[in-house]
């Protein structure tokens, strides 16, 4: 029994570590927080950015273990899904801006000149998706 316990500690610890260090390989080798900042100027931030990421991942894992749920108005959660989305798209088109992919695709694909409209498309795309999740499944 207590074999089982510890082979289940030292588990948990190096899943931890796996996926902390991916995580901290993810944001400092392809360098998205400083990509972040440049795109939305606002570089004598990044302390905030360094530690809105660290406490945000200790208190969401403090959250997980507790399992804690708010109760909050619409009124307060609509805000507060408008920013952590804001924070999302950014932070893809950061990604996506310091890998290249959608230069890279576009010259694939043989539509360099319309790379605008693929651009709209993966926009409209992404609002229209998002809409019809929250507005179909909220419903249900």
């Amino acid at each position: 029994m207590m074999i089982n316990s510890i082979l289940l500690i030292v588990i948990g610890l190096a899943g931890g570590l796996i996926v902390g260090c991916g995580v901290v390989a993810f944001l400092s080798v392809l360098g998205i927080i400083p990509r972040l900042t440049q795109i939305s100027k606002t570089a004598k931030m990044i302390y905030l950015y360094e530690w809105a990421i660290v406490l945000g991942s200790l208190f969401g894992g403090w959250a997980q273990f507790r399992d804690i749920q708010f109760h909050l108005p619409v009124f307060i959660l609509a805000p507060i899904g408008l920013i952590c989305g804001v924070f999302v798209g950014m932070l893809a088109s950061a990604l996506t801006e310091v890998i290249n992919v959608i230069p890279i695709l576009a010259k694939r694909i043989g539509i360099d000149g319309q790379l605008i409209v693929a651009l709209m498309a993966i926009v409209f795309g992404k609002v229209f998706g998002s809409l019809f999740h929250w507005i179909y499944f909220i419903d249900r």
